[in-house]
């Protein structure tokens, strides 16, 4: 019972903070044309991307408008730079507990600087919505916006610690269910006598990629491995000792970045002055056969890339080494490191391809139906979903049985 509490308790907490959130995003900023703001913005491809992470804070231009993406830009910034600053590579690996606080510190600072500079893009990004623009203005939009990063980031580390699951996975969860009622309304045709059916063949369409996702998100690798204490027992592999390697071992990052990197030439579009360049980038956004070529090339790129950063094969097969520990047939060192690296760019580049197909989907639908039902809740969304949800789940599962295994202890 006590357990139940406790858990009920961090529940109640974490769905507070996420409440608090979300109200956050509707208290609008004054001395903005709100109306003719959201008109003027509503088909902008790179709008409509940042809306999933903001909950749609890029349309409403509220004090929590910038959400969590300050704080996720940085944490990403901070992940590339610790694989190529030695300095910041030591405060992760030999400092312990206490390196990771200075890391976590840097982290905040970043995204501090990194929301006033999305601030000051905003104000000049909404110049033509404002009733008066000045210097005060200004100063007002900066203040609030980055303040109000800075609470919603104060808000994840909140659920981080004291509540259940990750709370900057859970605050973008938040945000891309909060979009899914208005996605479908405006994606429903007003009339089509067969919207009825063609309704009936996307709901076992999706629940089959829903189950796909989880499958191939949870889906590893098992390389076996044996110690020097196993061989002295017995002959016999044990099957519980085993290296997992994950297929999709970049998780949503690859498909985010990728994304991302597609939206920005509708953005640039506008800005570039020269007219060749302009042709270009309308082949990118225009012609489908080549949108789907470079989706596909910027999946895998991205794939390749992140995987590197996640799993280092040569530390690998250096901490196999130390604790005594080999792969079967394969010899400790430099050869396990060439194993590993081996299976991992495989296992990636399956992953790298159902990210692709996955995001192929909602295209695929939208040419054989009328219905743009997963239009706006695509591939990035689904995988976001699926990922958040399977490690909450898991979260509260260890919490329970450790707690259990506590209370048997005492």
């Amino acid at each position: 019972m006590q357990i139940n509490k406790i858990l009920v308790k961090k529940i109640i907490l974490t769905l507070l903070l996420l409440v608090i959130a979300r109200m956050g995003i509707f208290i609008p900023i004054p001395g903005i044309d709100h109306d003719s703001f959201y008109n003027g913005v509503g088909k902008n491809a790179l709008i409509s991307f940042l809306n999933i992470f903001s909950g749609g804070g890029f349309s409403t231009i509220g004090v929590f408008a910038l959400g969590i993406v300050p704080y996720i830009n940085s944490s990403l910034i901070i992940q590339l730079l610790t694989k190529t600053i030695p300095a910041l590579e030591n405060l992760q690996k030999e400092e312990g507990e206490k390196g990771r606080q200075k890391i976590n510190q840097i982290t905040r600072y970043l995204a501090l600087m990194w929301a006033i500079i999305q601030s000051i893009g905003i104000c000049l990004w909404i110049k033509p919505y404002v009733f008066y623009w000045n210097i005060s203005f200004i100063t007002e939009v900066i203040v609030s916006l980055s303040t109000g990063a800075m609470i919603v980031m104060w808000f994840s580390e909140i659920i981080t610690e004291k509540g259940i699951g990750n709370g900057a996975s859970l605050l973008i969860f938040q945000n891309i269910i909060s979009g899914i009622p208005q996605n479908l309304k405006n994606s429903l045709p007003n009339e089509n006598i067969f919207v009825f059916q063609q309704v009936i063949i996307l709901i076992p369409l999706f629940i089959c990629m829903l189950v796909i996702t989880i499958l191939v998100q949870e889906g590893i690798r098992k390389i076996n491995i044996v110690s020097a204490r196993q061989l002295i027992k017995n002959n016999e592999l044990d099957p519980q000792s085993y290296l997992p390697l994950k297929l999709n071992q970049g998780g949503v990052m690859p498909i985010v970045f990728a994304s991302a990197s597609m939206a920005l030439p509708t953005y640039f579009r506008s800005l570039v002055p020269f007219p060749n360049l302009q042709k270009v980038m309308d082949i990118c956004i225009n012609n489908n056969i080549v949108y789907i070529m470079l989706y596909g090339i910027l999946i895998m790129f991205f794939s390749y890339f992140y995987s590197s950063l996640v799993l280092n094969t040569e530390d690998l097969s250096n901490n196999l080494k130390k604790m005594g520990a080999s792969i079967p047939n394969i010899r400790p060192g430099e050869d396990t490191n060439q194993y590993l690296d081996k299976v991992l760019k495989r296992l990636t580049f399956l992953g790298a391809l159902f990210l692709f197909l996955v995001a192929l989907v909602p295209s695929i639908i939208a040419q054989l139906t009328t219905i743009n039902s997963f239009k706006g809740f695509g591939a990035t969304s689904l995988l976001i979903l699926v990922g958040v949800a399977i490690d909450t789940a898991k979260q509260i599962q260890t919490y329970i049985i450790s707690e259990k295994y506590e209370s048997l202890m005492k």
